[in-house]
C-alpha cells in the first residue's frame, strides 16, 4: 500500500479500542533507486506529532522478531518502519529462505541498504502525524547498517546493538561481504547509542574501544554500555545467547535515548 497515513482514533472503525494503541501493516515504498520494496509500518494512533524510528532488520531477515520490535516502538508511541532489505532478491520468500539467497550473493550492498533507509525515513517525515525526527536502530549486522546510516544521512539517534565490522572486517570465510567503517566515523550526524557485551568476539571489546576513540577525537556524542555475561545477541530471547537483565538495562536505555532524541 504506498501512501500510508497516520490514524485517528476518533474515525470511525479505528482499532483505539485494542489494548495496544497502534496499527501495524505491509506496505510498499520506494526504495533504492526507486526500487519498490516491502515495508513494515506500526504506527500508534492518534494526530501526534510522533518521532520515528526505522528498525533495521537482523541478518535472518524480516522476520517475526523484528516485526515485533517495531510494534514495540509504535507501543512507545513512535512511527516505526522496517524496509524489507532482501525485497528484490527473494520477493514473497520466508525470512530463511529470503535470508539465505541474499547471503549466497554477498549481502546487502552498503550504498542500497543507505537509499532504503534513506527511503523509510522519507516515508515516515512524509506522514502528517510526524514530527520530522528520525532514528535508526538495528541489531548484529543491523547494528553496523544503523551505524552506516547514521554516518551517511542526516538522522536525529542511531542505536548500534552489537554491529561487527564497523572496525575489523568479519573473518576470512565470512558468507557476506563489509567492509569497515572506521573512515566515515567523522560524518557521524547524530547521537549514537551502542550497546555491547563484553564476551562478544564480532564486536569484541577491543573494536569497541577502538571506536569510542575514534568517536572521542571526532567530538561526536555518543553512549556506550557493554554488559559483562553478555555476547553476541543478548536481545534475542529466542537463543541460547538472551541475556535477560542486559536486554531489560539496554531497553531501558533505548527508551530514554529515543525520548530524549526524537519525542516531541
Amino acid at each position: 500500500m504506498l501512501g500510508s497515513r497516520c490514524l485517528d482514533p476518533s474515525a470511525k472503525g479505528s482499532l483505539a479500542s485494542m489494548s495496544h494503541d497502534m496499527k501495524a501493516e505491509t506496505i510498499t515504498i520506494a526504495g533504492h533507486g526507486g526500487d519498490q520494496i516491502e515495508a513494515y509500518l506500526a504506527q500508534p494512533l492518534g494526530h501526534g506529532p510522533f518521532g520515528g524510528v526505522v528498525v533495521i532488520h537482523h541478518m535472518p531477515g524480516y522476520d517475526r522478531s523484528t516485526k515485533e520490535i517495531a510494534r514495540r516502538f509504535a507501543d512507545e508511541g513512535y512511527i516505526a518502519l522496517m524496509p524489507n532489505l532482501y525485497s528484490r532478491e527473494a520477493p514473497g520468500a520466508s525470512p530463511d529462505d529470503a535470508a539465505a539467497t541474499v547471503r549466497a550473493r554477498g549481502g546487502v550492498p552498503d550504498e542500497r541498504l543507505v537509499g532504503d533507509v534513506g527511503a523509510a525515513s522519507k516515508h515516515i517525515k512524509s506522514l502528517a502525524c510526524s514530527n520530522g525526527k528520525v532514528g535508526t536502530i538495528g541489531y548484529c549486522s543491523g547494528g553496523r547498517q544503523s551505524f552506516l546510516a547514521a554516518c551517511s544521512l542526516q538522522l536525529d539517534a542511531g542505536v548500534d546493538c552489537y554491529g561487527a565490522a564497523i572496525v575489523n572486517p568479519l573473518p576470512e570465510g565470512s558468507p557476506v561481504k563489509m567492509s569497515p567503517l572506521v573512515g566515515i566515523v567523522k560524518d557521524l550526524s547524530c547521537p549514537l547509542l551502542g550497546l555491547f557485551g563484553e564476551e562478544d568476539q564480532h564486536p569484541s571489546p577491543e573494536e569497541v574501544a577502538v571506536l569510542e576513540k575514534l568517536l572521542v577525537e571526532h567530538g561526536k556524542t555518543y553512549e556506550f554500555h557493554s554488559y559483562p555475561g553478555a555476547g553476541h545477541a543478548f536481545f534475542c530471547v529466542d537463543r541460547p545467547s538472551f541475556r535477560p537483565e542486559a536486554a531489560k538495562d539496554g531497553w531501558e536505555r533505548i527508551d530514554h535515548f529515543f525520548r530524549r532524541y526524537l519525542a516531541s
